[in-house]
C-alpha cells in the first residue's frame, strides 16, 4: 500500500489519539489505525469508523464516563 497523498509506502499501524467534539467539549480516544510515517495521512477501516461511530453515540448519550484531564483556552475577542 501506497499513501494517497505524498505515495510513500511508509505505512504503519499507529495508536493516536481521535477528537470526538460534542458541543464546546473535545472528548479524546485512543484508537489504532493505519498513518503514514512520511506525511500523517490516517487512513480508518469500516470497523473503525464503526467503533469511532459507536464510542461518539455512547459519550452523546451519557453512557460512557469521561475524565476531565484539562482545560482549552482562547484569548477573548477571537
Amino acid at each position: 500500500m501506497k499513501c494517497i497523498v505524498c505515495n510513500s509506502p511508509d505505512i504503519k499501524k499507529k495508536k493516536v489519539e481521535e477528537e470526538i467534539k460534542i458541543g464546546n467539549d473535545v472528548a479524546f480516544v485512543s484508537i489504532e489505525v493505519l498513518v503514514c510515517n512520511g506525511c500523517g495521512e490516517r487512513y480508518y477501516d469500516r470497523r473503525t469508523m464503526k467503533e469511532l461511530e459507536s464510542i461518539e453515540k455512547n459519550i452523546k448519550e451519557r453512557n460512557i464516563q469521561l475524565e476531565e484531564v484539562g482545560r482549552i483556552l482562547k484569548p477573548t475577542g477571537t
